[in-house]
C-alpha cells in the first residue's frame, strides 16, 4: 500500500539526533500515562525527549498528587459508562481502583515510578512558569528531577526543530 501523506524524515536534522518535546496539559490518572509511556519509548530509541508539564499537568509532577492521580468517566465517552451513572458517589474511586489495577497487572510502573525511569534514562522534565505562579507553587514542591521552571519563551529555544505533540 502506498500513501501520498508526508511521512516524517529526521535524515536533514542539523543537530545529528531526533527530538521530541511533549506539552503535557491534563493531570488525571488516564491523561498521565500518554506522554510518559511515549516519552520513556523515545528515550528507549534514542531520541532527545523533553516533557513540558502545564496546568493540570502539573498535578503528574506535584509531589502532593503524583502518586495519587484519579480516573474520571464523567464527560468521557471512551469509559463506556452512562453519564448518570459515572456521576454517582463512589464511581470515581472505583474507576481509579480498577484502572491501577489493569495498569499493574501489566506491569507499567506507578506515575512516580515512571518519572524517575525518564530521568534515568536522559530524559528532560520542565515546569511552565505561568502555571507555577497560578498555582502558587515552587521548584521544591514537584518531583526531583524537574530540571527547572521556565517561561514559554525558554520552551520555545528547548523545543526548536522538535517533534511537538500535545497530550
Amino acid at each position: 500500500m502506498t500513501t501520498d501523506r508526508p511521512v516524517p524524515t529526521f535524515d536533514d536534522d542539523v543537530d545529528g539526533g531526533r527530538k521530541l518535546c511533549l506539552i503535557c496539559s491534563k493531570g488525571s490518572l488516564d491523561m498521565a500515562y500518554p506522554g510518559l509511556i511515549l516519552a520513556n519509548a523515545a528515550l528507549g530509541e534514542g531520541i532527545e525527549t523533553h516533557l513540558f508539564f502545564t496546568f493540570w499537568g502539573y498535578e503528574i509532577i506535584r509531589k502532593k498528587t503524583m502518586a495519587n492521580l484519579q480516573f474520571t468517566a464523567v464527560g468521557n465517552p471512551a469509559s463506556h459508562m452512562p453519564a448518570l451513572a459515572a456521576a454517582l458517589p463512589g464511581m470515581q474511586a472505583l474507576a481509579t481502583r480498577m484502572m491501577r489495577r489493569q495498569i499493574a497487572d501489566l506491569e507499567v510502573p506507578t506515575v512516580p515510578e515512571m518519572l524517575d525511569h525518564i530521568v534515568a534514562a536522559g530524559g528532560h522534565l520542565w515546569a511552565c512558569r505561568m502555571s507555577a505562579d497560578m498555582m502558587k507553587l515552587k521548584l521544591e514542591d514537584l518531583h526531583e528531577g524537574v530540571e527547572g521552571v521556565i517561561g514559554a519563551t525558554e520552551f520555545m529555544e528547548i523545543s526548536a526543530g522538535a517533534q511537538t505533540l500535545f497530550v
